[in-house]
């Protein structure tokens, strides 16, 4: 029997690591890259050094980059981030009792802000990387904004594009407080950092940002120390029938002023696609993908569909509104309007480790396109075997909401092989404007960025 027939479901497929990292010059392309695209696609996601990892989101952190410049495709390069877990296998609790934050895997997201590339997961500090010709992903140290940062920061950081800030939160802990909220400004100084009051330890992936206001997502999926100290590994935490759920709101004006909590549906929720505010800022719509709830572990077994909440600061009520009936995960909007009101917004529909569908033609893998204020689609079909990961906007101009693309890393079962898929976001049911193929697989990971030169 094969090793893929008898590994879990997180380990077998495109979600199996590849053993080794690799540099690949010349890259063969189908279709023309734009040649106003200059600079670096990277994703990160869990590739466990070891080939064996309790959970999907517990494996080693590595990071994919492609290098494009000016309408060539120069090269692909992938690093493991070189964490103390994978160098010696330590972790973040100590037998003594004793944390230390910089024992984490760095395996969700790759970004950038104050000119540092940061390697993120949500429950350790950052791990920057090197943007240095030559050594490009090398890992050269965790980053704590200066000794600044004494909590983990999650791995969906918010730039705001009026202000250049950087916006995030760190989650965790056997005791309060649980939740602290952060916000660097644009040179990457930590000018923020104060505790919220929530009544317990929840998994909180994500949150919400607008022009005036920090929305945070209270949801019922909490801490279990019984799963914590299973030899067995994997997540824990479990799904709450009694925890609930609710939305805080912050004003941003008024950073360590009262929250405001609004009761909703239990759901979960790790990604949200964005947020803004309408009628002078007394109302806010937020839109995510939305899980009617979790397994225990934070297993994921039914699908998420995108989903809009507006909450009415002056009545105090919260209208909560299902907004497509087709599943999809991987909510992305174009960054520079994050936080304000954007016409349209990204959802990536492929088949994620223990995911039931219903209808198996909803198991095919596509790239939605949603028209936010129309509620319509569009939508680009991958042929079968082929399956998408998350779908990054990429702008072509200097006009937020303008024209752009969408990148995409697919693999192709077929010849268990990956490429980089370059679509043109206004005409997403078109053929790919450009096909970059790689030599080998990039495994089925998380998020990531594109990072231009200028």
């Amino acid at each position: 029997m094969t090793t893929e027939q008898t590994a879990p479901s997180h380990l077998a497929g495109n979600f199996a690591p590849v053993p080794d990292e690799a540099t690949v010059t010349e890259l063969q392309v189908t279709g023309a890259v734009p040649p106003e695209l200059t600079g670096w696609y990277l994703r990160n996601g869990p590739n466990p050094q070891q080939a064996d990892s309790a959970h999907w989101f517990t494996g080693d952190g590595m990071v994919h980059g492609i290098r494009l410049d000016g309408g060539r495709a120069v090269s692909y390069r992938n690093r493991w981030v070189r964490t103390p877990p994978f160098e010696t296998g330590a972790t973040i609790y100590g037998a003594d009792g004793s944390v230390n934050l910089a024992n984490g895997r760095a395996n969700t997201h790759v970004i950038r802000h104050a000119g540092r590339t940061l390697a993120l997961m949500e429950t350790c500090l950052p791990y920057e990387l090197s943007h240095e010709t030559g050594s490009e992903l090398d890992t050269i140290a965790v980053y704590d904004f200066g000794g600044t940062l004494h909590t983990p920061m999650t791995a969906h950081p918010k730039t705001c594009p009026v202000t250049g800030e950087l916006h995030f939160f760190g989650y965790g802990g056997l005791s309060a407080p649980y939740l602290t909220y952060h916000r660097a400004d644009a040179t990457g100084e930590l000018t923020v950092s104060r505790p919220v009051d929530v009544p317990g330890h929840t998994m909180m992936h994500d949150f919400h940002l607008t022009r005036n206001h920090v929305i945070f997502m209270d949801l019922p999926v909490v801490f279990s120390m019984e799963r914590a100290v299973d030899p067995k590994g994997g997540m824990p935490f479990v799904w709450s029938d009694t925890y609930g759920a609710r939305l805080g709101v912050l004003r941003r004006d008024d950073p360590h002023g009262a929250i405001r909590w609004f009761d909703i549906a239990p759901c979960y929720v790790f990604h949200s696609l964005n947020a803004h505010e309408e009628d002078e800022g007394r109302r806010l719509v937020l839109f995510g993908m939305r899980y009617p709830k979790l397994e225990d572990g934070a297993a994921v077994s039914l699908p998420a569909h995108l989903w809009r909440w507006t909450v009415d600061l002056t009545t105090g009520t919260v209208r909560e509104e299902q907004l497509d009936d087709r599943p999809g995960e991987f909510p992305r909007v174009d960054d520079r309007l994050a936080g304000l009101d954007a016409d349209f917004g990204h959802v990536t529909a492929t088949p994620l480790p223990g995911l039931v569908h219903s209808d198996p033609a909803a198991a095919r893998s596509a790239i939605h396109r949603y028209d936010l204020r129309k509620n319509e689609a569009s939508s680009h079909w991958f042929a079968p075997g082929r399956e998408a990961g998350e779908a990054v906007f990429v702008p072509a101009d200097d006009r937020p909401g303008g024209p752009g693309w969408l990148m995409t890393f697919v693999y192709d079962a077929a010849t268990d092989r990956s490429d980089l898929v370059i679509l043109d976001a206004d005409r997403l049911s078109a053929d790919p404007v450009a096909t970059v193929h790689l030599p080998r697989r990039v495994p089925a990971g998380f998020h990531g960025s594109w990072l231009p030169d200028h």
